[in-house]
């Protein structure tokens, strides 16, 4: 039975503030931590239990036992600071989004990253002034924790903490197990009987995606596409990437079932990261037999281990080299193939939720 309760039912409240926003890595996290944490307590615990959610967002989210409440009449940030510091004042409060009320006395935070210190460039002024602010004074007044030892020394670096205070509790990828491949995505984007490279992620200056447009150009091959799913990409407005190589292909956002079937067909994922706190994409495609290649950094050598091919994200050479040994036949994919089934094996919700509730329980022993 996992220690999901606390002594003498102290109530546990949930930041639900992302169940309204659109899915990204981090609401990803969320949501899959909250369900494996549904499954693992018993209906007594559960009662301890409440997700909090700003007024119009849905409290229908599929779970079988944790309850979904509105509180207050706020939203954004003044909901946070305001109206969930009211309606969780009794209890801990899990916040698993990076954002949290700074005078709740009794908290988890997870920050998954150190990126609005260490990629300042990539968010607006107020964006980044904000969440500094709100980062530094939420390591004085909450208890924190992230989702991998890279970005656990980050924290501690940028934050001024012990890093021995900040708890990791890692993403997973088990939840791509509940959804069914669509193939109809292969014949609409035209790659049915076609080789393509893929890159899932955002435009963002650290996802370093300039970079990897033109290893794939200088490959120069009619027979061999890039496709990149995500926002659409910025690299040609600002220069960075003058040339637009032919064969690339912008899906925009997709679901996770058109996803699925693009990592199953895929020669390989591109993964050109300069800086990330985990890197979940990477271990989805190692589960679906999709080999990676990926920026030779030390999150991702801490995520991937030994089963993706590397190259030096600051290289366009060394990215292109990477690419041709997949294509032609010089990278051991099946080797990596192997590797990856078994790495992204090593990552479950449920062992990450279980870790979760033993640092809520160790909050609440320690406020007794």
């Amino acid at each position: 039975m996992p220690s999901g309760t606390p002594p003498h039912q102290i109530p546990i409240y949930v930041n639900g503030r992302f169940l309204g926003r659109p899915l990204t890595g981090v609401e990803r996290f969320a949501g899959g931590i909250l369900h494996a944490i549904d499954d693992l307590l018993d209906d007594e615990q559960a009662k301890a239990w409440t997700i909090l959610v700003p007024k119009g967002v849905s409290l229908d989210q599929g779970f079988r036992k944790i309850a979904v409440k509105t509180a207050g009449r706020l939203t954004g940030h003044a909901w946070e600071q305001i109206d969930l510091l009211a309606a969780s004042r009794d209890g801990i409060l899990v916040n698993p989004c990076n954002s949290a009320p700074v005078l709740h006395g009794r908290q988890l935070t997870v920050i998954h990253d150190a990126l609005v210190y260490r990629f300042p460039q990539g968010f607006s002024r107020s964006y980044r002034l904000l969440h500094q602010t709100l980062g530094r004074l939420l390591a004085r007044r909450s208890r924190l924790a992230t989702v991998s030892n890279f970005s656990r020394k980050e924290l501690s670096d940028v934050l001024k903490v012990p890093v021995e205070t900040i708890s990791v509790i890692s993403n997973a990828v088990d939840h791509m197990g509940d959804v069914t491949a669509d193939e109809t995505v292969l014949d609409r984007l035209g790659l049915r009987d076609r080789r393509y490279f893929l890159f899932i992620g955002s435009p963002a200056p650290n996802k370093n995606l300039a970079r990897a447009i033109q290893a794939f150009g200088a490959l120069d091959r009619s027979d061999v596409s890039f496709v990149l799913v995500g926002k659409a990409a910025k690299a040609f407005s600002k220069g960075e990437a003058t040339v637009r190589p032919a064969h690339l292909l912008e899906t925009g956002r997709l679901s996770d079932a058109e996803i699925l079937s693009l990592y199953a067909h895929a020669q390989a994922l591109v993964f050109p990261s300069l800086y990330e706190g985990f890197g979940i994409p990477p271990l989805e495609a190692m589960r679906e037999n999709c080999p990676v290649l990926a920026s030779d950094i030390p999150v991702l050598r801490e995520v991937c281990g030994d089963a993706a091919a590397y190259f030096d994200p600051l290289d366009i050479g060394s990215m292109s080299r990477a690419m041709l040994a997949v294509l032609d036949g010089q990278a051991d994919l099946e080797a990596l193939r192997q590797a990856g089934r078994l790495r992204s094996a090593e990552f479950s919700w449920k062992n990450s939720a279980t870790e979760l509730l033993r640092v809520v329980t160790t909050i609440a022993s320690s406020s007794r």
